[in-house]
């Protein structure tokens, strides 16, 4: 009979057996807290390095408040926007226009409503 649960196993469908009773729990890391006034310094921080087109110096600025709240649209939005200026003028298939796509998808997952503002 071990024959079927090698088969099972190498198709994916076997069950781990429980850990005995003597294992310790394995418990998940917690998630980082957020912390929104931080993360939106640091916006701020990034929308004016990216109005003056320094773009590495705004992606840091919003990699920090992604961070800081890693729930935050705005961070995840404008970051995107800002790998995509600096691999812009780059080949067509740049993985840093991946990277920026992947952002955008980010930044509208956590708020399919986010609309970005770059003038306030």
């Amino acid at each position: 009979m071990l024959l079927p649960a090698v088969m099972l196993a190498i198709l994916g469908q076997a069950q781990a057996p429980p850990p005995p009773p003597s294992a310790p729990a394995v418990t998940s890391a917690p998630l980082p807290s957020a912390d929104p006034g931080a993360a939106q310094a640091d916006i701020g921080l990034g929308l004016e390095a990216f109005r003056r087109l320094h773009f590495v110096q705004a992606e840091a600025s919003f990699e920090k408040a992604r961070e800081e709240d890693p729930t935050s649209a705005a961070a995840a939005f404008y970051l995107g926007y800002t790998i995509y200026k600096i691999a812009e003028p780059k080949r067509p298939f740049d993985p840093g226009k991946q990277r920026a796509a992947e952002m955008f998808a980010k930044a509208f997952a956590l708020d399919p409503n986010f609309r970005p503002v770059w003038g306030r």
